[in-house]
């Protein structure tokens, strides 16, 4: 970097049918409505906010941009892009956080749908699909058109405080970490090394939502609604149900985004090593990342998937073959790993591996495309504001 340029910058990236399909489908469309009326005024005092938030300079200690005279002086400089203000940077990643998450979530969740019934172990015979399209067009045929978006409105609550806690801690983990391995400079350690930390917190909050959302879409969900599944689950099973699968799904997601994170930033390397603000590569590094991630750690999710769903012709084929009343309950990740190898074999552990891509590839690429266009307007609406105090001072 030239002496009288930039000062050096950090990189600053992140992931961050029931039994009756008229109730299913009215619940579901309910789901949809709600989401969208919230998602818009949620939207609104995005819009209203972000701009004092920045602009106060009471609450916002910015980074000092050293720039050449030429620079400081021509009209279309660029902004640093990775300078973000450091002042802002808990409340506005948690912010471009949990609306990537919520949006990642929501555009994808009939995927995701179609990805948990086809990991199921011993799926009833009008449940067995050939591919992903097959799966959603006979979901729809038989079941309802809403019947896919079961389960929305916990995902979607469960996914903004989840991913804003993510995206915050991992930059802040990522900034220390750096420092302290690699100063001045991008690190790979750094990196997967605050995904997994930021993991923590982020199943943490998510791991209850999953459990309802994943026993909402099974085939023959019972359940009438989300309310309805949750005190059910309390009444039947306790409350250590909603966590049942928690180090499971640490046990997958920790790898899973030391892959993840690993990747997009090789991948940004080659692809932006200036780094300045490509949508492009930001989706096309997220959705490769994404893929690669996933496919590694798809027994990981089958094993996930098994633990919150109780799959209960799975429990019943157990049963049947080692004494009634034998399995009630499926817990832990060794046990769920025996079942799903004494009922599937090896193949068993990739059920659903090619719909776990397809959700993942896109779906990380939904997440950092809009966490960093959230990034990049920021950066340059301090930018803005900067020339034009800057002018002003002229005058």
């Amino acid at each position: 970097m030239e002496a009288d340029g930039f000062v050096r910058r950090r990189r600053m990236t992140a992931e961050g049918a029931g039994s009756d399909a008229g109730v299913a489908g009215a619940s579901a469309g309910t789901e949809v409505r709600w989401l969208g009326g919230r998602f818009w005024g949620v939207s609104e005092s995005i819009v209203g906010s972000l701009t004092p938030r920045i602009a106060s300079e009471t609450e916002v200690q910015t980074v000092d941009f050293i720039r050449s005279g030429q620079c400081a002086e021509t009209e279309d400089c660029e902004p640093d892009y990775e300078g973000l203000p450091q002042g802002a940077s808990t409340s506005t990643h948690m912010l471009a956080g949990a609306v990537a998450g919520i949006m990642e979530h929501c555009l994808m969740f009939p995927i995701d749908c179609v990805k948990t019934r086809m990991q199921s172990l011993q799926p009833d015979p009008a449940a067995r699909y050939r591919n992903v399209m097959d799966a959603l067009r006979r979901i729809i045929a038989t079941e309802g058109a809403w019947r896919p978006m079961r389960g929305l409105s916990v995902t979607a609550v469960g996914a903004g405080p989840a991913h804003a806690l993510y995206f915050a801690s991992y930059e802040k983990l990522k900034k220390t970490l750096s420092d302290v391995i690699h100063p001045g400079a991008n690190s790979h350690l750094a990196n997967g090394a605050a995904g997994c930390v930021a993991t923590l917190l982020h199943d943490a909050a998510m791991n209850p939502a999953e459990v309802v959302k994943q026993r909402m879409q099974m085939y023959n969900s019972p359940y009438r609604g989300v309310l309805d599944c949750i005190r059910a689950i309390w009444h039947k099973e306790g409350a250590a149900a909603f966590y049942r699968s928690y180090t499971t799904q640490l046990t997958m997601n920790v790898p899973f985004q030391a892959l993840h994170f690993m990747t997009y930033e090789y991948l940004q390397e080659l692809l932006n090593p200036h780094r300045q603000y490509n949508p492009s590569s930001h989706m096309l590094s997220g959705a490769l990342a994404g893929a690669i991630a996933a496919a590694a750690t798809t027994p990981l999710d089958v094993c996930k998937t098994l633990l919150n769903t109780q799959e209960s012709l799975a429990l019943s084929s157990l049963s049947s073959s080692q004494g009634q009343g034998a399995h009630r309950r499926i817990s832990g990740l060794a046990h769920a790993f025996r079942t799903v190898y004494r009922l599937g074999g090896l193949r068993g552990f990739f059920k659903g591996v090619q719909a776990r891509v397809i959700y993942q590839m896109p779906s990380t690429a939904i997440s950092w495309s809009v966490y960093e266009f959230f990034k990049y307007g920021l950066t340059k609406h301090q930018h803005d504001k900067r020339r034009a105090q800057h002018m002003e001072a002229e005058i």
